[in-house]
């Protein structure tokens, strides 16, 4: 549907705010948050800047929104439904290589980067990043555990801490050389295999 209603007045155009949301995520990366202005961000995404308000009230809702629609690129919400006859093993599978894939891609990595270089001097801007990425993912993890929890499949007495757990395997020591430049993203099959790998020991460590 190209437009959504949002309250009185006009309905939103959902093209626009992805042309606009598209826009900021290559400009925040491109030129760090400081200074992009949402004067070039309406340029580059073809719109007016009152448009750009009309969607996003300020600069960091704007960065918050663009954080979170890079998560959901690869982390879409659907993935964290425990299905009637879906295996709690494929149901992590999944998750683990769509995160997995999450933090290797180009756009991750300079925005981890980016929020790093920038923490010591904007500690707001970090939270702003972590509260719409980190911290969103952990909180869908952290529900599905609980489910699975309550199934008994696996049996998790601290889901938060669990789904701490499981990204940081996730993430090991590749994503750490990656981030330092050392070494480039995994390929296809030793992603695959990383992933099974902490799946298997996650679910060893969680068997009832």
């Amino acid at each position: 549907m190209p437009n959504t209603a949002t309250g009185p007045g006009r309905p939103k155009d959902l093209t626009k705010r992805q042309a606009i949301l598209d826009a900021a995520r290559v400009l925040f990366l491109d030129n760090g948050f400081a200074s992009t202005s949402m004067d070039t961000v309406a340029s580059a995404a073809g719109v007016s800047k009152l448009t750009v308000y009309s969607h996003f009230s300020d600069k960091e809702t704007l960065f918050s929104a663009a954080v979170i629609a890079t998560c959901q690129a690869q982390l879409p919400e659907l993935l964290f439904e425990l299905r009637a006859g879906s295996s709690v093993r494929k149901v992590l599978m999944d998750i683990g290589l769509g995160f997995q894939a999450l933090i290797s891609c180009e756009e991750s990595v300079k925005l981890h980067r980016l929020i790093i270089a920038l923490g010591t001097q904007d500690p707001h801007l970090s939270q702003i990043f972590y509260e719409a990425g980190p911290q969103r993912i952990l909180g869908e993890m952290e529900g599905l555990l609980r489910r699975i929890d309550d199934g008994g499949t696996l049996r998790i007495e601290h889901p938060a801490k669990a789904a701490e757990h499981f990204f940081c395997l996730v993430k090991g020591a590749p994503n750490f050389r990656l981030l330092l430049g050392c070494a480039g993203p995994l390929a296809a099959d030793a992603a695959k295999a990383h992933v099974e790998e902490v799946v298997g020991m996650f679910e060893r460590a969680y068997r009832p």
